[in-house]
């Protein structure tokens, strides 16, 4: 069997693996974690469309995919009369902004949900300063260095926060809320407050205004090939 083959029937035997862990008899949305460079996408696409027909799956979703290759897997599926993925998940807040440039076009093109992991970048846009000065969160090593770097920026960012009432992890799950294709963050809260805030976040809503304001603070990108070559 040669390599993409076998990688397919990796993929149905890590699926029932999975199935059998979390006890559950299907999986609603299945994520590529990153690209499988080695097998080509109609064998992929073979694999989920057996699994949706086993109704072990009902969507399949990518992480961390550039925007052709999200017009590759979207290209390949529909040639098959399939409906391909559904979502992608990147990293994505206001501090990183690079899926601007592709990925997002690529996700409103193809009509995928963009699910933002990291959307607090560690902890710098949740009032990380603050906390500091508080005592609350000692920083050291690379996160020290990153906040250092970032520090004119995260200043004027919580200033702004306090200036629109809310606390800075609120504003900055709201922001990404008003961005185009996504559809939610992945917050990963470890404490009720954490959730709580989250939660706030759905009620922020942030005008022209503000949105102009956070652009100033952490400049993002323009679609391809705008950003760099107009």
């Amino acid at each position: 069997m040669r390599e993409g083959g076998w990688e397919v029937w990796t993929i149905r035997r890590a699926l029932d693996a999975s199935l059998k862990r979390l006890q559950t008899d299907y999986i609603d949305l299945y994520q590529f974690h990153h690209v499988d460079r080695a097998t080509p996408w109609d064998e992929i696409w073979q694999a989920m469309e057996v699994a949706v027909q086993q109704g072990k799956i009902l969507y399949a979703g990518s992480s961390n995919f550039a925007g052709w290759h999200i017009a590759q897997a979207q290209a390949t599926a529909e040639k098959r009369n399939y409906t391909g993925l559904v979502s992608e998940q990147s990293i994505y807040n206001l501090i990183v902004r690079d899926v601007e440039r592709e990925v997002l076009p690529a996700a409103q093109e193809y009509g995928l949900g963009v699910i933002p992991w990291s959307p607090l970048q560690g902890g710098l846009l949740g009032g990380v300063l603050r906390k500091e000065n508080e005592g609350v969160r000692r920083l050291e090593g690379r996160a020290k260095e990153t906040v250092e770097k970032l520090r004119p920026q995260i200043e004027q960012y919580e200033a702004f926060a306090d200036d629109l009432g809310h606390a800075p992890g609120d504003v900055a799950l709201a922001w990404l809320l008003h961005q185009p294709a996504v559809t939610g963050p992945i917050v990963g809260p470890r404490t009720m407050e954490q959730l709580e805030s989250a939660v706030r976040a759905v009620d922020v809503k942030l005008d022209d205004k503000a949105l102009a304001r956070l652009d100033e603070i952490f400049p993002g990108y323009k679609t391809a090939p705008e950003d760099y070559a107009w």
